[in-house]
């Protein structure tokens, strides 16, 4: 068991994976690719992306209220989680 979960997208769709969890919520087509983890603090991510047409830009992505409609325990699922890293190729 893993303690970094992976973040990336795929057409409109951003990816989280842990372990053996993968969550995958809306985001813009417009969005190329994530480029940086900033900040991990228990299910707020702090990361630059790359935009069409765009310079890399500040974005904010809070997993709660996604983990909460998911019904996941939020706490239980986010507590080993350490790092958050971008990975495309998973």
């Amino acid at each position: 068991m893993s303690d970094y979960a992976i973040l990336t997208n795929r057409g409109e769709y951003s990816i989280f994976q842990f372990n053996n969890q993968i969550i995958r919520f809306a985001t813009s087509d417009r969005l190329e690719k994530y480029t940086k983890v900033i900040e991990w603090d228990k299910g707020y991510i702090v990361v630059m992306a790359k935009y069409k047409d765009l310079e890399e830009v500040e974005e904010y992505i809070d997993l709660v209220p996604i983990l909460e409609m998911l019904y996941y325990d939020v706490d239980e699922f986010l507590k080993p989680i350490k790092e958050v890293k971008i990975d495309y190729a998973a």
